[in-house]
């Protein structure tokens, strides 16, 4: 019988020094609540401001952190020295919040998409670059038991890696009206869900030249076209890389998939293939798998705290001192292949 790793721990944070950052939150709805929880259990840093425009919002932010300060207005915010913020705003605000704090002389974690296509995300950047400060993108599913199934892809275990299919769908859909209009979302599944299997398909394959995109999008039902301006709520993509790997891509809204949410992202060699998948529905809970003939070798299987990790990477590296880090300009080629999918998908 295979042995399984319960709690392993699938990305190192690396040791650091003790200087605790000021930072400041601005967004602290579900996701930046989550995060901030995260912080201030690790005692890494002060937070020092919270901000959200909402008053039940920043009301139970501030219940949990009494001695941050906390303000409505992101002009007050801004106007706070702080070494560090994290962004958890609508996506239209992304761009506009990082370049103005990078410019201030503030690191940046912000949720993704760092941008809603390729120009705003190069602009964030190129300012990144230009002010040397650290840039992080939460893609928080590198730090989860995938971290597994990329260390046997980028060991040569696997071999060759000739086909990748990635898989998110959310039988739910988001609960916020912003998702919906793509003047403020930029995008609707794809850019949500799809980026994540964009990022982790790339990533794993150590970022290939991409040579081709073919896409389809739906909104309820029905092809995408230009001029209908919707947030599509299911999309498919195959991508080809330079080696000739053929990457697979499917993600959606409120799909009956018959459970909360199908997230799988499973990758065949020459050698071998690797599985990463939710379990009974889970959005929290995963299991690796290797793939070998008709055999599975599980690698790990729940529970995992992972939520917390990336945005912990972050900090730590802030509190070392890190400033912009190259890594950073992965991000681009993943937007990019997102703007193809967009650009490809659509019916005249």
């Amino acid at each position: 019988m295979n042995e399984v790793q319960q709690n392993p721990t699938p990305y190192i944070i690396p040791e650091t020094s003790v200087t605790k950052p000021r930072l400041g939150f601005l967004g602290v709805g579900w996701i930046g609540l989550n995060r901030l929880k995260a912080i201030a259990r690790s005692e890494m840093a002060d937070v020092a401001v919270l901000c959200d425009v909402s008053e039940r919002r920043l009301t139970k932010a501030s219940d949990r952190l009494p001695d941050s300060l906390a303000v409505f207005d992101p002009e007050e915010f801004f106007s706070i020295d702080l070494d560090g913020i994290v962004i958890a705003t609508p996506n239209a605000f992304h761009a506009e919040q990082s370049i103005r704090a990078l410019e201030k002389g503030m690191a940046v974690f912000c949720q993704k998409p760092l941008g809603r296509n390729a120009a705003e995300t190069s602009e964030i950047i190129e300012t990144a670059k230009k002010a040397d400060k650290l840039l992080g993108v939460d893609f928080s599913y590198r730090f989860t038991h995938f971290k597994l199934i990329y260390d046997l892809i980028r060991s040569g275990e696997l071999g060759e890696i000739y086909s990748a299919s990635l898989v998110f769908h959310n039988a739910w859909g988001p609960d916020k009206k912003w998702f919906y209009d793509p003047q403020i979302s930029g995008g609707g599944c794809v850019l949500d869900l799809g980026i994540h299997l964009a990022d982790l398909a790339l990533w794993g394959l150590d970022f290939p030249e991409i040579t081709s995109v073919n896409s389809s999008l739906f909104s309820k039902g029905k092809p995408v076209t230009e001029s209908g301006g919707q947030a599509e709520d299911f999309a498919a993509a195959k991508i080809t890389t330079e080696e000739g790997t053929s990457i697979q891509l499917e993600c959606s809204w409120n799909l009956p998939a018959g459970q909360d949410a199908v997230i799988e992202a499973t990758f065949y060699g020459t050698k071998g293939g690797a599985c990463f998948r939710n379990v009974n529905g889970s959005f929290f809970d995963f299991r690796a798998e290797h793939l070998k003939g008709t055999e599975r070798k599980v690698l790990a299987d729940p529970p995992d705290n992972w939520e917390g990790r990336a945005v912990l990477n972050w900090l730590k590296k802030l509190s070392a001192g890190s400033g912009f880090d190259k890594e950073t300009e992965q991000y681009m080629k993943t937007a990019r292949v997102i703007d193809q999918i967009y650009k490809n998908g659509k019916t005249d």
